[in-house]
């Protein structure tokens, strides 16, 4: 293993270990608060279920996955595209599952939730997936010209969409940054680890890092923009204000 993967490795297990230690802080510190208790309760389901078992899956069976999708006689963009929706929509399941397990943690549905309806479908078509979509056009367009690896584009949509939640839902997100950049993370990972290395292109330089940070972020805020003029009535949130 040369340096510099030791390196993306110690960094992942770093991030890895503050998330567990941190979550696990909150976790045991929100126990008598019933509704902020279950809300953490709902999140660890999402931690298991997508960064740890999801996760996990994406790493080991990474090469076998990368054989499969390279063999569908598809151009490698429309792939990359395809494939990074369908892991955001699979986020998407469990969050929206663990939203409606609401009684197995001690609330109603609606009195605790980490998403903003009970319905699937309306989540990912008005709130989150659909949100993300020019996320991976842009990306697409990004990797077609710069060799970014899966690490880079794994960090670097990890961080976009920590801002996207900052923004979107306040400052206080800024403090889950493991969280969230594993959440968002795992959704471009394997789409990046998939596509061919001979595409032509090339090794990118700062400025090119400064782009393909930026170019997602401000694709997905002119988007949502788009967004909530097409659909000035759609509720932000379907549940009423969280109670603590």
């Amino acid at each position: 293993m040369s340096i510099s993967q030791r390196l993306k490795t110690g960094f992942i297990v770093l991030l890895g270990l503050y998330l567990s230690l941190t979550w696990l802080l909150v976790y045991f510190a929100t126990r008598e608060d019933r509704v902020s208790h279950a809300i953490i309760s709902m999140g660890s389901g999402l931690l298991l279920l997508w960064v740890a078992l999801g996760g996990s899956c994406m790493v080991l069976f990474r090469d076998r996955i990368k054989t499969c999708v390279q063999s569908i006689p598809l151009n490698w963009q429309v792939k990359f595209i395809l494939f990074g929706i369908s892991l955001a929509m699979i986020e998407e399941v469990i969050t929206t599952t663990m939203t409606n397990l609401a009684p197995l943690f001690g609330v109603a549905v609606g009195e605790a939730y980490i998403t903003a309806s009970a319905s699937y479908f309306d989540v990912i078509l008005h709130h989150s997936v659909i949100v993300f979509v020019p996320w991976f056009f842009a990306w697409a367009w990004i990797l077609k010209r710069y060799d970014f690896s899966p690490f880079w584009v794994f960090l670097f949509l990890g961080l976009q969409g920590l801002i996207g939640e900052s923004i979107a839902f306040g400052a206080q997100n800024l403090s889950q940054f493991a969280m969230w950049i594993f959440v968002y993370g795992l959704m471009i990972y394997l789409p990046a680890y998939t596509i061919p290395a001979e595409r032509g292109a090339r090794k990118p330089n700062l400025l090119h890092a400064i782009l393909a940070f930026f170019l997602p972020l401000l694709s997905g805020f002119l988007w949502a923009i788009l967004i909530n003029l097409l659909f000035p009535s759609h509720p932000s949130i379907h549940f009423p204000p969280i109670q603590n």
